[in-house]
């Protein structure tokens, strides 16, 4: 796997257009590659700003979030939020690099993978593409953030393992590799979270990714969510008091 950050001029409330973004930072994409978007970008050109000290931060989580617990549950005064089923502190609301304002997540990131996926299979003639919008997150018990996938198109975002055999032949019971993420992680890192000034990254070099002709279906993106119920970590998940918007 290779990955090749993009450089881009610095993105601020004056731009309205990815495409723009897109065309003035990339002059060339093989087959089979996946361009990473950071969520902020694409954000930003969608308007998703509010002014810092406009409007009560807290507030405007809370309305973002699907589930929240309040900055007087947690540690430090954060608000832990899950939202589209992603658990990540503050509803990815983001002031760093924001210029001034609070940068929200994409309106619908889901139609923005697609939409990109799509132009960048017309403007460079390719068959096989794909696109993965990120974010960061924490981990629970480790220091640091790590990438996350917060929408993808054009490639099977896990690979199944289940019934396959293991090194020594026992099939395997439970295990699926979540190649989205993995993806956004490795991008992120070489993006970087400070003034890099590189919100897009190339990544090439792909054999273990299998990439579809179709933007992922509803029953494709269904399958990638876990409920409260059944999650590994549903003790912790459902013995807080977490609040719906």
């Amino acid at each position: 796997m290779k990955i090749k950050p993009m450089r881009t001029n610095k993105i601020t409330a004056q731009d309205h257009n990815i495409i723009t973004i897109i065309d003035q930072a990339i002059l060339d994409i093989p087959e089979r590659s996946v361009l990473a978007v950071t969520s902020k970008i694409v954000a930003i050109c969608e308007g998703r700003l509010v002014k810092i000290g406009s409007e009560d931060k807290q507030k405007m989580i809370a309305r973002e979030a699907d589930r929240y617990l309040s900055s007087g549950e947690t540690v430090y005064g954060h608000i832990l939020t899950i939202k589209n089923n992603i658990l990540i502190p503050t509803a990815g609301v983001d002031e760093s690099n924001g210029n001034g304002y609070y940068v929200l997540w994409p309106t619908d990131p889901q139609k923005w993978a697609n939409k990109i996926r799509s132009y960048l299979k017309k403007r460079f003639q390719l068959e096989e593409v794909g696109v993965v919008i990120t974010d960061s997150r924490t981990t629970p018990l480790r220091w640091g953030t790590s990438g996350v996938a917060i929408a993808h198109s054009g490639f099977s975002a896990t690979k199944d393992y289940i019934g396959k055999p293991d090194l020594f032949g026992q099939p395997l019971q439970v295990t699926k590799a979540n190649v989205a993420d993995g993806l956004a992680a490795s991008a992120v890192l070489v993006m970087g979270e400070g003034s890099e000034q590189t919100p897009m990254a190339l990544i090439s070099d792909l054999p273990f990714v299998n990439f579809q002709e179709n933007n992922p279906s509803q029953k494709e993106l269904a399958s990638l969510t876990i409920s409260l119920e059944d999650d590994i970590y549903s003790p912790l998940l459902k013995n807080v008091k977490w609040r719906k918007r």
